[in-house]
């Protein structure tokens, strides 16, 4: 697959990926070009992967990982636009699922670079924990365990838990 054909079928995937990462749509955008730039430079070698959406990637990720480095960034809570792929399990209540989203997404922005990348990489990528820790360049075992500090971090937030203390404050 040559370069062009490459970003055509990808480039929507990357954008909504740095998208999720930085919570902003443009900075996203800023970010996919930018690893666009150094994947054309190195698009030869990367065409001979197996899986060259996998290492451009972690191209994408490494420039989150570094931008926060080089400049200040603001994140953004997501807008509902943002995850328009994201499967639904059933019919959206239009607030709750709103609030709930943004609730999530404002958690997110709030963990330390390498969690967030390894969530969404695992959970809004779907990767596997080996594709997750080649696209960071880290072990196994580190995705493991950084998965579990970021969940156990999301869970212990109580804004994320709302609904359920209202609901245990109905029962008594």
């Amino acid at each position: 697959m040559d370069f062009d054909e490459f970003v055509i079928d990808r480039l929507p995937a990357l954008v909504r990926y740095a998208i999720a990462l930085t919570g902003s749509h443009e900075l996203g955008e800023d970010l996919v070009q930018d690893a666009m730039i150094k994947a054309h430079s190195k698009w030869r070698r990367i065409s001979q992967l197996d899986r060259p959406d996998l290492y451009v990637k972690r191209i994408v990720t490494n420039e989150f990982l570094c931008m926060r480095r080089r400049r200040a960034v603001r994140t953004l809570g997501l807008e509902p636009r943002h995850l328009d792929h994201a499967p639904d399990d059933g019919p959206p209540s239009h607030e709750q699922t709103a609030a709930e989203r943004n609730a999530m997404w404002t958690e997110m922005s709030r963990l330390p670079r390498q969690q967030r990348a390894v969530l969404v990489l695992r959970f809004f990528e779907d990767l596997s924990e080996r594709d997750t820790a080649q696209v960071l360049g880290v072990g196994i075992g580190t995705v493991k365990s950084t998965t579990s500090r970021a969940l156990a971090k999301l869970r212990l937030h109580p804004s994320l838990h709302q609904d359920d203390q209202e609901v245990d404050r109905a029962h008594h």
